[in-house]
């Protein structure tokens, strides 16, 4: 049976510190690539295989558009998004689907409540039921179905992994990865998802995320186009308040979060770091990735240090921080 790294091939990446005590750590790997792509730091083993969940989603938007859907804005980095869920998330979900000829009926994904708690609490209140719109991957899928439309391919069975369009999107990832797909599974929103490397994730991220839309290459023009409907939306790529929203904002990086504690994150100059903490816990990912891109000379350690600030990386006792969330010894 394939499988991701081991707890020997890990090293620690954070730790939680509660009144001057260790209480846990966060062990797992990392990447580092210059600019210009080159490796200049490694973390553990990164050439383990992972399954990069939603931080495959910029290689498949990319698919999607390659694929003929002519998504822009708001739209276009809806595509690349782990929403939360709110009413202006779904109501450009649902812009997407019906400038498609499509509806909400289309969507394969799972109904879901919006993880966006006053959002779930109105519509609790309204007597509300889970949709599959409010599913943080319905942009995604939403995606793939205007695909599907835009070429002409059956909007039924999107999601196997037989389907022309995942054939082109698992394409797509070998070129944009350099890699041949190792293993594929079924992800959390009943999408495929392909094992790769963690090296070779963080090398497709960079290529998405040093890209231009003006380059004579249409892979690239949309891998660029992407990238700067998400910093121009940074509310899309997840919500207001939440980790990747608050990096995109106060860093002007182009970053990604997968679930299982995977991280991607690309800062304006083009040095990319790449993550997967091994436990599967997301909650320092953020700051770690940061933190390489600090020590790599890509952000300052100023920029860092107040985006810190801005997640929740408290720990409490009694209401009162008592202790933080912080990089490990193996970074």
């Amino acid at each position: 049976m394939l499988e991701t790294l081991t707890v020997q091939d890990a090293v620690e990446l954070a730790v939680v510190e509660r009144s001057g005590f260790v209480e846990s750590r966060h062990a797992g790997a990392a990447v580092v690539l210059s600019p210009d792509g080159e490796v200049i730091a490694r973390h553990g083993n990164p050439d383990a295989l992972i399954l990069p969940r939603s931080s495959l989603k910029p290689l498949q938007a990319v698919a999607c558009i390659t694929a003929g859907a002519v998504l822009e804005g708001e739209q276009l980095a809806l595509s690349t998004a782990s929403h939360v869920g709110t009413d202006r998330h779904a109501a450009t979900v649902r812009d997407m689907l019906t400038e498609g000829g499509l509806t909400e009926d289309h969507l394969a994904c799972p109904p879901a409540w919006p993880t966006d708690t006053a959002t779930r609490d109105e519509m609790v209140r309204e007597h509300g039921a889970p949709e599959r719109i409010r599913m943080n991957c319905s942009g995604k899928h939403a995606a793939m179905l205007r695909a599907c439309v835009a070429t002409g391919w059956s909007t039924e069975g999107y999601l196997d992994p037989a389907h022309p369009l995942q054939a082109h999107i698992r394409d797509v990832i070998e070129r944009l990865t350099g890699e041949k797909i190792a293993h594929t599974a079924i992800d959390g929103c009943g999408a495929p998802v392909h094992a790769i490397t963690l090296t070779g994730l963080t090398r497709a991220i960079h290529r998405i995320g040093t890209a231009s839309d003006r380059s004579p290459f249409a892979l690239h023009r949309v891998a660029g186009s992407l990238v700067r409907a998400v910093r121009e939306n940074p509310w899309t790529i997840e919500g207001p308040g939440r980790p990747d929203t608050v990096a995109i904002e106060k860093l002007g990086v182009f970053t990604k979060g997968g679930a299982e504690g995977v991280m991607v994150m690309v800062a304006p100059n083009g040095t990319t770091v790449g993550l997967k903490m091994l436990d599967g816990s997301a909650r320092a990912s953020t700051l770690v990735a940061a933190t390489l891109l600090a020590r790599a000379g890509a952000l300052s350690d100023a920029d860092v240090a107040a985006l810190a600030e801005a997640l929740p990386l408290s720990v409490l006792g009694a209401g009162v921080e008592v202790g933080r969330i912080r990089p490990g010894s193996g970074i």
